[in-house]
């Protein structure tokens, strides 16, 4: 055939080729994309300030540590309502022309999965004490400080946030802690981490791989017909009052002990819980546990049944029902 003895005919012939495949195999199918995984209906896009904290997340390696990803196995539970999607990530746009990185998803889990964190931990006070200094929030922490997003300051002024530093970490510190907005925007990032629920009646996917659990027999609106209160504390409580429930002196209060878990009047417990509460200047804020995190009755009443009885403390357990009266009550003076 002519073609192979023709250099100009048969290499046009091949980009011709190349170029029909380009469109069929990559341009189309990317197109079709686009259309498909468009937003989730409640996602909001970045504001300057979060992209700012997404440029500084990039900048300090945090990727290398922490995924964005729940995969569609039961054991990622721990960080999502439900499995991600292409949607997720819809919003997601390249930092420039010649830099990606728009979708973050990591590829291991040094630290945890930074996918809800925004709705599994909405404190300020938290990530940023996390940030300074991670040992002081989490025990075993292997994650590296990041003092330089902080300054010291003798005279803070009004609009300073102050870090919220446990007393042992407060040696030979002069003054008071401040984040830079650096350190604010990177947190206004991590806030932003948050599923979204998919619109009404869309189906999600199972997480696969489920650990079946011993069928015990229970009596219906007993304190022991609950899920597993221990589990729910790790998820929503432990990270600011401890694993050992004694919090962190300057920082968190200590749940060992105090008056108000040993109440057996829950209606100020279940408050705090559901609406978060500011003790001032002693201890963080802390946010609205319960609602964010969107805790049924069962599950609070899990969570305060296994603060009653740890740790040394010795109340009485609280039923469901007992805490979805006071739930009710909330809700009507909202």
């Amino acid at each position: 055939m002519e073609i192979f003895n023709n250099h100009k005919k048969l290499y046009g012939l091949a980009l011709l080729l190349f170029l029909v495949l380009t469109v069929f195999v990559a341009i189309i199918p990317a197109l079709n994309n686009q259309e498909n995984y468009k937003p989730l209906p409640n996602s909001v896009a970045l504001t300057p300030e979060e992209l700012d904290g997404k440029n500084t997340y990039i900048e300090n390696g945090c990727v290398a540590c922490h995924t964005q990803q729940v995969r569609n196995v039961d054991m990622d539970k721990t960080w999502g309502n439900r499995p991600g999607i292409a949607a997720d990530y819809a919003r997601n746009e390249r930092m420039s022309f010649l830099v990606n990185t728009a979708t973050l998803m990591g590829t291991e889990r040094t630290g945890p999965d930074l996918t809800n964190i925004g709705n599994r931990q909405p404190s300020l006070d938290w990530h940023l004490l996390h940030l300074y200094q991670p040992r002081a929030a989490v025990g075993a922490s292997m994650m590296p400080s990041y003092a330089w997003l902080f300054e010291e300051k003798e005279n803070p002024t009004k609009e300073d946030v102050i870090v919220n530093l446990p007393d042992a970490y407060m040696i030979g510190v002069k003054g008071k802690i401040v984040a830079t907005q650096k350190a604010l925007n990177l947190v206004a990032y991590l806030q932003s981490l948050k599923q979204v629920e998919l619109p009404t009646g869309t189906v999600s996917q199972e997480f696969l791989y489920k650990q079946e659990k011993t069928s015990e027999v229970k009596v219906a609106g007993s304190t022991d017909d609950l899920p597993d209160g221990e589990e729910l504390y790790s998820v929503n409580c432990m990270s600011c009052h401890q694993p050992n429930g004694e919090g962190l002196s300057g920082a968190f209060p200590p749940l060992k002990g105090s008056k108000i878990v040993l109440d057996n009047n829950i209606d100020l417990m279940v408050r705090i819980i559901m609406n978060g509460y500011n003790p001032r200047e002693e201890y963080a804020v802390m946010p609205a546990v319960g609602t964010n995190n969107n805790l049924t009755p069962e599950q609070i009443a899990a969570i305060m049944n296994h603060e009653k009885t740890s740790w040394g403390n010795n109340a009485k357990k609280v039923s469901a029902e007992d805490v979805k009266k006071i739930m009710d009550i909330i809700k009507t003076e909202k």
